[in-house]
Formats: structure tokens, C-alpha cells, sequence
């Protein structure tokens, strides 16, 4: 049994809940509200310190507030919806049977007793989820010299993950220019963003890439890697005629002076190459490594 971190002279309501889940409250004291901070289980009580037992018949009125949007959540004796079938209402605790990432946001609680007497309590709420695979998503044409722009996105961690970009199983700084190994390269990483852009693109930094996403819950996660199937950007003068199966063809060329890369799905049985470059077949899903010129 884990229960609400004890701070200063005064006790929490008891939180009910089961390792590995990290649960802490922090009680402060800010303009008569009474603020706490904790992270939660699968489940989870989120107590209305306002509750005066002493009051007669007090009317008991519960908000969600995620950002700017305000939402009635206990209103007239009732629970409002989507929260009727998940969530046990007493005049103390409102009880999650199981809670979301949806979830996150701050809980007011309101208390109004006879002779217009008040008391509200907040409850800021953060459930935390581990982040779950995330996805590298590259161009499908890239241009030496031009702008490369490769994102990495994950939809399920909260809060939401920072981001690790990695070349050939190695982690790429943040700025390039602090790395013996990368300073040859002229890119920018936010690990928020999850974007790396290339400006401009060198044959440097042909390479295999795939990006992780951490947040502090559980494991950092890894996008998937094609092995022995990554997307290979090459620029070649070889003139090649080649057989293609149902998969993706890359093909690179040489025109007006600048190698431009570039990659389309192919139906075709057979490729023939009008000009001097190579054709590479991938095959199908190899979605998240990437070899740039």
C-alpha cells in the first residue's frame, strides 16, 4: 500500500494504490486553495480536501480543467458524462476505476455550506504512461545541398517524451559541432520536436537512422529498424537495367549538375534506367532507416 508523501506539520488524505506506479502529493498552501501534485495508477482516488464534515447538508460540485477547456464533472448529485461508468463519487473522494492520459489535468473541487460559506481544493493530476514505439518518418526525396527534414513521433506517452536521433547505432548530439564524429555535418535536433533537419544535406551523412523516445516511465523505446533492408541512397554513374518485384524502387540521377534522390512505389516487372544512375529495390515496410548523399 502507497499512500500521499507527508510534508510540512500536516497529513494528505490517503491515496490508495499498487507499486510499480510512483505516487507522490505535494500540500501547498496558495491563496486559500489547497494544490496538490501527484501521479497516478490504474486506478486512483483524488480526495476533496474542501469537505467540511461539520457543514449541514453541503452541495458538492466537481470541474475538470485541461488548458483552457472547463468541464463540469459532478454537478446536481450526478456524474457527468464520459465519467459514469468509470468513476464512484463520495462527498470526499471521487474514484477512478481505471484512469487515461486523457486524464491529465486539474480537478477543482467546490464546497458550498449553509450560509454562503466556501471551500475549494485542486487537484493537479498527471497519469503517466510509458511511451510506446514511435516512428521515423523520412523524406522520400532529398536533394544534395537542399534541406532534410526526418521527424520522429510517438502519440501515447505521458507526459509526452523527448527525442534521441542515432546514425549507425551512434547518438547524435544536439549540435553537431561539439562531436568529433559529427562535426562535418550541418544539422539542428530537437529533442522535443523530434525533427532533424539537415540544412544542407553532404554526402556525410549517408547513414542508417532511427530515433527513441523517452520519458522518464518505463523503458525508452526505439522505432524499428528494416535489417538488411534499409533504404541505401547512393549516387552512382553505373547504367543499370534491373527486374523489380511488387516493392519500392529508389533511383538517383544526375541533371542540370545536382544528384537528386529520389524514391516511388513500383508495380512493374521490369525497370529500365533512362539515364546513368543505380536502381535499389527495398522491400516493402522498410519505413524507418534512411541513407542520405
Amino acid at each position: 500500500m502507497w499512500g500521499w508523501t507527508r510534508v510540512g506539520g500536516s497529513g494528505v488524505p490517503g491515496l490508495d494504490c499498487h507499486p510499480p506506479w510512483d505516487v507522490s502529493a505535494v500540500p501547498l498552501q496558495h491563496g486559500g486553495m489547497h494544490l496538490q501534485h501527484h501521479s497516478t495508477p490504474p486506478a486512483a482516488d483524488i480526495p476533496c480536501s474542501a469537505y467540511r464534515s461539520s457543514w449541514s447538508n453541503p452541495r458538492i460540485e466537481w470541474k475538470f480543467q485541461k488548458g483552457s477547456s472547463l468541464v463540469l464533472f459532478y454537478y446536481g448529485g450526478e456524474l457527468t458524462e464520459p465519467y459514469k461508468n468509470r468513476v464512484q463519487f463520495s462527498p470526499t473522494t471521487i474514484h477512478f476505476n481505471t484512469v487515461t492520459r486523457e486524464d491529465t489535468g486539474k480537478y477543482i473541487c467546490e464546497v458550498v455550506g449553509d450560509g454562503s460559506h466556501i471551500a475549494k481544493s485542486e487537484v493537479n493530476l498527471i497519469v503517466q504512461v510509458p511511451p510506446s514505439k514511435p516512428v521515423a518518418h523520412v523524406p522520400t526525396s532529398a536533394t544534395i545541398g537542399s534541406k532534410a527534414v526526418l521527424r520522429c513521433t510517438e502519440t501515447d506517452g505521458s507526459p509526452p517524451p523527448t527525442f534521441r536521433w542515432y546514425k549507425d547505432s551512434m547518438l547524435m548530439p544536439t549540435n553537431p559541432k561539439t562531436s568529433l564524429t559529427f562535426r562535418n555535418s550541418s544539422y539542428t535536433l530537437d529533442p522535443v520536436t523530434g525533427e532533424l533537419i539537415f540544412e544542407p544535406l553532404s554526402g556525410f551523412d549517408t547513414g542508417d537512422y532511427y530515433c527513441e523516445a523517452m520519458n522518464n516511465v518505463g523503458s525508452p523505446q526505439k522505432s524499428d529498424q528494416c535489417l538488411g533492408c534499409h533504404w541505401v541512397l547512393r549516387v552512382g554513374t553505373r547504367r543499370t537495367l534491373g527486374s523489380v518485384t511488387s516493392s519500392n524502387t529508389l533511383a538517383f540521377s544526375s541533371t542540370t549538375g545536382k544528384k537528386v534522390i529520389y524514391s516511388q512505389p513500383s508495380h512493374r516487372s521490369e525497370v529500365s534506367t533512362g539515364w546513368d544512375g543505380w536502381v535499389v529495390t527495398v522491400p516493402r515496410g522498410c519505413v524507418t532507416s534512411w541513407r542520405g548523399v
